[in-house]
């Protein structure tokens, strides 16, 4: 069985006194494929240094994360540009818009977000979409940016059943992660009712960890925890969930 964490932050300083006891825990627990979103210039290099210690294990995307679009937002957009040219990444993300931190960057987080949108398909990559309190605002981006050549994944799904209809309709993947197993995380309500194959697994390490260990550090083996409420969830065993979430990010990443 091999489980896929499609968006863990490996790169965080939380990790820099157990970075390699970490992964190694991840990799017992058959979790073998972590895609590891980027948020801007500063963490790059961290980035960068993360593969190179975790080659077989770790793939990169380029992107610049909606909280980190500021006044220097085009020389950002020219940090990702600039990487692209030079080498290959799985995606383009985590990009999107995010209204809970501040709401007064709106519009030029929506010039940022379509602008890597058409890098995503300029170099016909997916996208995994940031989403914080801006769904609206976010699908009238993809509605606009909707023809069948964009794709990807919206990271971290904690809207509604019609969201996440819409959300698919626009082929993205759900990101699920350890907000499934919270009480009053309302996805677990009504996931079942999503195929599986509309599905992809992620922890968002270090951030929000599943039951047992919410409030405390995430890592990726807690994706575990993740596909044990799933196979409830859904009444299918965790092996399949495990291998249909995979093949979903391989259609997904190309990887």
């Amino acid at each position: 069985m091999i489980i896929t964490d499609t968006h863990t932050h490996l790169y965080s300083d939380a990790f820099d006194d157990d970075r390699t006891e970490m992964m190694q825990r991840a990799i017992d627990a058959n979790v073998k494929r972590f895609f590891i979103p980027a948020i801007d210039s500063t963490y790059t290099e961290a980035m960068l240094q993360l593969e190179k210690d975790f080659p077989e294990y770790v793939f990169l995307m380029m992107g610049l994360h909606p909280t980190s679009v500021k006044e220097n937002y085009k020389e950002e957009l020219k940090h990702v540009e600039d990487f692209l040219k030079n080498r290959k990444f799985c995606a383009i993300g985590e990009i999107g818009i995010d209204l809970y931190w501040d709401k007064s960057t709106l519009d030029i987080q929506i010039e940022a977000f379509k602008y890597q949108i058409n890098l995503a398909k300029q170099y016909k990559l997916p996208i995994v979409i940031h989403c914080r309190e801006a769904f609206d605002e976010i699908f009238e981006v993809l509605e606009h940016e909707k023809p069948d050549d964009l794709y990807g994944i919206f990271h971290c799904f904690t809207g509604d059943l019609e969201q996440a209809k819409q959300a698919i309709s626009y082929n993205m993947k759900l990101g699920i992660g350890g907000v499934v197993t919270f009480k009053n995380g309302k996805i677990d309500q009504f996931i079942n009712q999503i195929d599986l194959k509309h599905i992809v697994l992620e922890t968002d390490s270090p951030y929000l960890a599943p039951k047992p260990f919410r409030g405390k550090r995430n890592e990726s083996a807690y994706v575990t925890k993740v596909l044990e409420k799933l196979s409830e969830l859904y009444n299918v065993s965790e092996e399949e969930i495990a291998t249909i979430t995979t093949e979903n990010s391989k259609a997904i990443f190309g990887i």
